[in-house]
């Protein structure tokens, strides 16, 4: 696993209480939308994609605004994308070069 950033997506799963309709998430969104049954026999939406922090920022206040409290948020899997790396060292380093 690599060292989470702002700017470098990762994979996360995110679980919130009841089931969401499939129409909510985006077609273009790297989203994937899942609903389980928990122990107790209520539905659970799992919603598990390739996030960076801003993505993932926005789509908690989504659900937010939903009024759906989270259950989990787990970063599966940090993917390191050396141009997202490279892109943004070249900012921080006064420019793109």
């Amino acid at each position: 696993m690599t060292k989470l950033t702002l700017y470098q997506p990762a994979t996360y799963q995110i679980k919130v209480p009841g089931a969401l309709d499939t129409l909510w998430v985006d077609v273009a969104s790297s989203l994937s939308l899942t609903i389980e049954e928990s122990v107790d026999g209520q539905p659970i939406t799992i919603l598990t994609g390739l996030m960076d922090q801003a993505m993932l920022q926005g789509l908690l206040r989504r659900l937010y605004g939903l009024g759906l409290p989270l259950i989990s948020v787990i970063c599966i899997e940090c993917i390191e994308k050396s141009i997202h790396t490279d892109v943004f060292q070249n900012i921080r380093q006064g420019g793109l070069k």
